[in-house]
């Protein structure tokens, strides 16, 4: 089976931020759409170091955001949290929650963003960094459409109630 890697991303406020959480590098398969049907989207990602790759642009367009920027709580959390710490996590969550063989030991969603105010406007903003990464790396539509799926999935642990 002949594979074409093509660099793919993926956010917590930190992960959200990061996440959403949430990467790459994605491997385009040449055989059937029923055979890559079966195949983790872990791997159709192009595994762990195109996961990294993506999280790692993923994380950087979010710390130059004019919008989450603007939010001081998610300011904080910044100033508090090495950037490299954050890519980290937001890279095992990411992993393990496309079916890699990851384990992330972070604190739930929940956890990670109840004190960050997050509202609808910085999920948007947050969405919007992460398909621009998605895109820069290639990513096919369907794996664009599995990941904002996962990202999606945690989005009522991560947007403040009371900002939606």
């Amino acid at each position: 089976m002949k594979s074409t890697t093509h660099l793919l991303p993926g956010a917590s406020s930190l992960l959200f931020a990061a996440i959403l959480l949430l990467v790459g590098c994605a491997t385009a398969y040449g055989p059937s759409s029923e055979k890559a049907a079966t195949v983790p989207l872990y791997d159709r990602l192009g595994g762990v170091y195109a996961i990294a790759t993506v999280v790692d642009d993923f994380i950087e367009r979010l710390l130059v955001n004019d919008t989450l920027n603007a939010n001081p709580a998610i300011k904080a959390a910044r100033d508090r949290v090495p950037k490299s710490g954050l890519k980290y996590q937001v890279t095992a969550f990411m992993c393990q929650a496309t079916g890699g063989p990851c384990t992330y030991t972070g604190r739930s969603m929940k956890q990670s963003h109840a004190h960050l105010n997050i509202g609808e406007k910085e999920w948007q903003a947050m969405a919007s960094e992460f398909k621009k990464s998605l895109d820069k790396f290639n990513v096919p539509q369907r794996e664009q459409d599995e990941l904002f799926a996962l990202v999606g999935s945690v989005k009522g642990d991560i947007v403040a109630a009371a900002k939606n």
